[in-house]
């Protein structure tokens, strides 16, 4: 496409089919990244997506999962990801970092196919490589999947006096709030509802107001639930056709929400008027999982399923919002479930020598040394891009370059890309 250039970066090898991927959001520990797998093990078994018509509990198989970590450095133009863990585990339909220390740490959340959410707790120091190891977990109930979860934090801000929630769905059209005790740790399951008549795909907070939350499930519907009156509903949307499986708030205009479903659209709305959407992006593929960048406030990532992933520009919004497609990239003989922005700036310039704080608590530390190596462009070789860690650096960076990350199921790989554009 005029204007944008798409480069992959490296592609790794997961074993497992790939359907989940997320940057670490932290400060520095942005060169992490989670990717979670999901395959089914048994008799004649072949490899079935999350969103596949096969029957969840009439067949005598096994969904099995791993949680990789990664970490990216400049110092490898070849083979820039390096895998730093592996944790064997049910199939992982879903995970997130949350977006602010929990208790000093890091932590990651993991939706299973045991129907369990499972907190990892992020242990980082000067002495070590990065691990993730289990802190908290908790059933949703028996005989069911855990499809997907959200933290209460996704826009790097806690509200004054509130614990932090999970709120997270399962195959079974239900939606679970979740508190977590932080001394303890321990997940609390305050509510449990049903909101969807087949599989709720997704549920998501609206990340300005954590009172609200939403919801897509398999019957086509997108639902909006007050937490405060558990099981509320404050409306539902049949604009979408089919199943809707990626729900996001943006994070950096109030009001703005964008969703996916297998109808093969993205619509944004404006959450003060769920009527009808502001606009509409038909992206020719189901959509699985969508991000919003976390800096460039016009620039969405879908994951598109048998069309790969796309990069969809949303101007400011208006009631006649146009939404374009940037880039697009079909991945062949397989499906694109997950995708994510990296959270390290690019700059071109040089990057001044700083120390990032570190968050002391005992034997744990956040923070990791900022690496000061260029990364060799070889397509640029005469100008070096440098990946920095720290906010510190956000003004004056070239926003023309980003880093994203994509699996691919059946091929089991997940994918590193650099993308640049001469607009946006």
């Amino acid at each position: 496409m005029a204007g944008t250039r798409l480069w992959e970066l490296q592609a790794v090898d997961t074993g497992l089919s790939a359907d989940t991927v997320e940057w670490c959001p932290l400060e520095g520990c942005r060169r992490l990244l989670a990717c979670g797998t999901y395959q089914l093990r048994g008799p004649e078994s072949a490899p079935e997506g999350p969103g596949e018509e096969v029957p969840v509990f009439e067949q005598p198989q096994v969904r099995l999962g791993r949680v990789y970590l990664y970490s990216f450095s400049e110092d490898d133009s070849e083979y820039p990801l390096v895998e730093v863990q592996r944790r064997n585990t049910s199939g992982v339909l879903d995970l997130k970092w949350c977006h602010i220390l929990v208790a000093g740490c890091g932590v990651l959340a993991v939706a299973d196919a045991s129907g369990c959410v499972q907190l990892l707790r992020l242990v980082v120091s000067e002495e070590s490589t990065p691990f993730l190891e289990p802190w908290s977990s908790l059933s949703l109930g028996e005989e069911r999947l855990a499809l997907s979860l959200d933290w209460s934090t996704g826009k790097r801000g806690r509200p004054s006096d509130q614990p932090l929630k999970i709120i997270s769905s399962d195959s079974k059209g239900q939606l679970h709030l979740l508190v977590l005790d932080e001394a303890g740790p321990r997940l609390q399951q305050v509510a449990t509802w049903q909101a969807h008549h087949f599989e709720a795909w997704v549920a998501a907070f609206n990340y300005w107001q954590t009172e609200v939350v939403y919801s897509g499930g398999d019957d086509g519907f997108l639902k909006g639930w007050d937490i405060r009156t558990p099981g509320s509903c404050v409306f539902t949307s049949s604009s979408h056709t089919m199943g809707v499986c990626s729900i996001q708030s943006s994070l950096h205009h109030e009001h703005i929400l964008a969703t996916g479903s297998y109808d093969e659209h993205v619509f944004l709305w404006d959450t003060r008027n769920m009527k009808r959407p502001l606009a509409d992006a038909h992206v020719h593929g189901g959509v699985w999982r969508l991000k919003w960048h976390p800096f460039h406030q016009d620039l969405l990532l879908a994951a598109c399923m048998h069309q790969g992933f796309a990069i969809l520009n949303c101007p400011e919004v208006t009631e006649k919002q146009e939404v374009t497609v940037l880039e697009s990239h079909k991945m062949p003989n397989s499906l694109v479930y997950g995708a994510d922005w990296s959270w390290l700036y690019c700059s071109l310039e040089p990057v001044p020598s700083v120390s990032l704080p570190a968050s002391d608590v005992g034997n744990h530390v956040c923070g990791l040394k900022v690496a000061e190596d260029a990364w060799n462009r070889s397509s640029q070789p005469h100008t070096p891009a440098k990946f920095c860690d720290s906010d510190l650096y956000l003004e004056g960076v070239n926003s023309d370059i980003r880093l994203l990350a994509t699996c691919s199921f059946y091929d089991h790989a997940l994918h590193l890309w650099k993308w640049e554009a001469s607009s946006a």
